[in-house]
């Protein structure tokens, strides 16, 4: 703010009041602190994206799955989201290992390519990381006419 006073030559002298701004903690907040990503949420996110991919069956091995199966009925249990998704998580990036099982028919090569970009593009924005690998596994192929893996339960 610049007020202007007269002096008594007739000068005109701006004079300058200042407001002094406290600033707190300096620096932009969101520099502020550090945020960590666990591997099972950077797991969950990889394990939803590549399930949306057409021609995806399952994740995981046949052994994973039935395991899984077997632990899913167990009172009090919750399903495994991220079975057949290991990752490792740094400070500013991220390694996927998948399992996948495809549908019979389609070109395992478009979909490993597809669950790729899907998996990239989802980790990175959502976590922010930068993926550096997605490596899939292809265990096994789902033929229409196989049934699902499912245990029978033991008590009726």
């Amino acid at each position: 703010m610049t007020d202007m006073t007269t002096t008594p030559e007739g000068d005109q002298e701006p004079q300058v009041s200042t407001r002094r701004t406290t600033r707190r903690g300096g620096g932009d907040p969101a520099a502020r602190g550090r945020t960590t990503i666990a591997d099972g949420v950077v797991e969950k996110i990889a394990a939803l994206a590549a399930r949306d991919v057409v021609g995806v069956h399952a994740l995981g091995s046949g052994l994973a799955r039935t395991l899984g199966a077997v632990r899913d009925r167990v009172p009090g249990g919750s399903k495994s989201v991220t079975r057949g998704v290991k990752a490792e998580v740094g400070e500013v990036q991220t390694a996927l290992d998948l399992e996948i099982v495809v549908d019979y028919g389609v070109s395992i090569g478009d979909v490993a390519r597809v669950v790729r970009e899907n998996v990239i593009a989802a980790v990175e924005r959502m976590t922010g990381l930068e993926v550096v690998e997605v490596n899939i596994a292809v265990s096994d192929v789902k033929l229409p006419e196989e049934e699902e893996e499912e245990p029978e339960p033991r008590i009726q």
